[in-house]
């Protein structure tokens, strides 16, 4: 799913009772390595902020689209939770096809 400035995937990981994981991609487009890591590291926080967000087994990568100026953390947050509706069914899509997995191996 896209928001302005990230493009959310959202796929199972590996244990469904495992916490859910971030991934972070930022390429050059975004900026210096400088830039690239404030993002990143904005980007975490978020992560943090909104764990009540992401089911546990799910993975997420998020991948910077366009450099984020002067972002703050909590317009991370608000930009993820304009996207909530979305991001709910796609956590609850991962999670069921995470759960699907692990039924299937046992």
């Amino acid at each position: 799913m896209n928001t302005n400035h990230f493009v959310l995937v959202l796929a199972p990981g590996p244990a469904p009772d495992q916490p859910a994981r971030l991934g972070i991609t930022a390429s050059r487009r975004i900026g210096g390595a400088v830039q690239r890591n404030r993002a990143k590291r904005i980007i975490r926080a978020a992560f943090c902020v909104t764990r009540e967000l992401w089911l546990p087994g799910v993975d997420l990568v998020v991948i910077v689209k366009k450099p984020l100026g002067d972002l703050k953390r909590g317009e991370v947050v608000r930009e993820w939770e304009s996207a909530l509706p979305l991001i709910k069914k796609r956590v609850k899509e991962a999670a069921a096809a995470c759960a699907g997995g692990s039924r299937e191996e046992q």
